[in-house]
């Protein structure tokens, strides 16, 4: 099948291309600028901006591609939270009118089958229980974080009425992600900077990178449309992961400190972020793609970053290589 890869250049682009050429499928990937992406018979690199339609359209239409993948981002490597709105206003332009420049491309050049990815935390914080597909976004979200939930929501009914499947992601971890050894998450708990704030009870649901690109693959010959939940299977809250990722990275303990101190610090979202995050579940996804993560649980996925042998069950301490 021929591939096209919008966004793959960013960090789940480099390991979809990868994966679909490894599979055997022809991937002509698009991004803003030429990178040093690794091209080969098989993968094929165009230079374009999404927000552009004539570029869009002359794109897609060179590449003749079999199916179209929306992977559109552009989203800081440090991201300020309290500024939130104005950090994501191209992520969110990307998501709208890169959106609709895709599937108009998409149309005019006879595109059969359209995937993009989209967010599975972003849901209701109403509820407890990890959210289904049903379960609605963010009703009174906030204020820094509406605009992204509203470019979310109209990626999707694009995608929807032109046949395609949304793949909600949940919080990617892996190579290149702000979670890597290196990255800017990691960074800021080895300085010890991400509290635990009321109880440590909002709830992550984590996507390796590598899971989120074999369920793109999975997706490609599959006739699902509408939106299905990447995650793994083990939503768990903050106050859980936090202090192992301090572990492994060889951090001290994170500090807990009241709500009213981070709120000045991090802002409405960044608060919302650490206390009020809702999981996801990926049953509908399992049964529609036929698909299962590698990584069943973050426990399994999360890189070693300090020469850790493994993680521990929940409740134990985290022990270095040597230890007896």
């Amino acid at each position: 099948m021929r591939v096209f890869v919008a966004g793959a250049t960013g960090v789940l682009g480099r390991q979809l291309v990868r994966i679909l050429a490894a599979n055997g499928h022809q991937v002509i990937g698009m991004g803003r600028h030429r990178t040093s992406i690794e091209t080969s018979p098989d993968v094929k690199l165009v230079t374009a901006d999404a927000l552009e339609p004539a570029a869009v359209n002359a794109a897609v239409r060179q590449a003749a591609p079999d199916a179209l993948i929306n992977l559109l981002t552009a989203i800081p490597v440090r991201l300020n939270t309290r500024r939130m709105a104005q950090e994501f206003h191209l992520t969110n332009r990307l998501r709208t009118e890169g959106t609709r420049n895709l599937l108009e491309a998409a149309t005019a050049n006879g595109v059969q089958r359209v995937l993009a990815e989209g967010l599975a935390y972003a849901y209701d914080p109403s509820d407890s229980t990890p959210a289904d597909e049903d379960v609605p976004f963010w009703q009174h979200p906030p204020r820094q974080f509406a605009p992204v939930i509203d470019a979310l929501v109209e990626l999707e009914h694009r995608t929807g009425q032109a046949g395609g499947l949304v793949l909600r992601m949940g919080h990617l971890y892996g190579s290149g992600t702000i979670y890597a050894p290196d990255g800017y998450f990691t960074e800021q708990v080895r300085a010890r900077a991400v509290p635990l704030v009321g109880g440590g009870r909002s709830v992550f649901s984590f996507t390796h990178v590598e899971d989120a690109a074999t369920a793109m693959l999975a997706a490609l010959d599959r006739k699902a449309a509408g939106v299905l939940n990447i995650v793994d299977d083990a939503p768990t809250p903050i106050g859980d992961w936090l202090p192992v990722l301090a572990a492994l990275v060889g951090a001290p303990k994170p500090r807990r400190l009241p709500e009213a101190i981070v709120r000045l610090a991090v802002g409405e979202w960044g608060l919302a972020f650490l206390t009020r995050l809702r999981g996801a579940d990926n049953a509908r996804a399992r049964e529609s793609l036929n698909w299962r993560p590698r990584y069943s649980s973050w426990r399994q996925g999360f890189q070693p970053a300090v020469g850790l042998r493994f993680l521990p069950a929940s409740g134990e301490e985290a022990r270095p290589a040597n230890a007896a």
